[in-house]
């Protein structure tokens, strides 16, 4: 279940890059909260606050590419 204030985004990136997301979000101060769905296909979910959808999109935008190599 997720808070009215949270959005969801669930994505599917390469298992061995988690450790890095984890670490870039890290950097960004209360931007998400990442849990790890399904280790071995690379399933993970992000919450991430209404009013930091905003920074959080296009932070993704510009990463997409290494998570996915």
């Amino acid at each position: 279940m997720v808070h009215d204030d949270l959005c969801e985004f669930c994505f599917r990136i390469r298992p061995e890059r988690i450790s890095l997301f984890r670490f870039i979000l890290e950097g960004y101060d209360g931007l998400a909260t990442l849990s790890t769905l399904d280790a071995r296909k690379g399933y993970v979910k992000t919450l991430v606050p209404k009013s930091r959808v905003g920074e959080f999109l296009p932070l993704m935008a510009s990463i997409s590419a290494l998570l996915k190599k």
